[in-house]
């Protein structure tokens, strides 16, 4: 049975989750607001990919014979300036999302919750491509700038991305 911490700290992550989706919401509004269609929907995909990882902790904890809860969060920041802005704090905001979950690994490690440890390795490995996704598109704006033909090829691009859930 998942102890009463890590069933805490599991259901911060559902909100942290949340959260993750509601601020790539606010980065893709400033992408609409720029007429920037593709950046914007690689964050609207990128949305969907965060709640579909919430709702696979919601399952996890209830499929553990636990209740999830649900709280709210803080306003995300919408004061952008720039897509390299963006790029970049996404960036730092999924290298914390990895440090948290690898402290619910090294949590469920140190609790020997074996159900655990099986689940948050999926979000281990999704940690790595996302950073080097994140860091990958920084790259590429730094390099073509904001203005001109290569901001517009790679939000052409960007539209072409799609939310497909991962194969379980």
């Amino acid at each position: 049975m998942i102890s009463d911490n890590l069933l805490t700290k599991l259901n911060e992550q559902i909100t942290h989750e949340f959260y993750s989706a509601h601020y790539y919401l606010a980065m893709a509004a400033y992408f609409m607001k720029e007429d920037l269609d593709g950046f914007a929907n690689f964050f609207i995909v990128q949305a969907e990919e965060e709640r579909f990882h919430a709702m696979k902790f919601f399952g996890f904890i209830n499929d553990q014979g636990r209740e999830a809860v649900i709280t709210g969060f803080k306003d995300p920041k919408r004061d952008f300036k720039s897509a390299e802005e963006i790029f970049s704090l996404a960036l730092e905001h999924e290298k914390l999302v990895t440090s948290l979950i690898n402290d619910l690994m090294s949590l469920a490690q140190e609790e020997k919750h074996y159900p655990s440890i099986s689940f948050l390795q999926w979000f281990i490995d999704e940690q790595v491509e996302e950073e080097a996704g994140m860091n990958k598109l920084l790259s590429k704006v730094q390099r073509v700038g904001e203005k001109g033909h290569g901001i517009l090829m790679l939000d052409k691009e960007l539209a072409a991305r799609t939310f497909t859930p991962a194969a379980e």
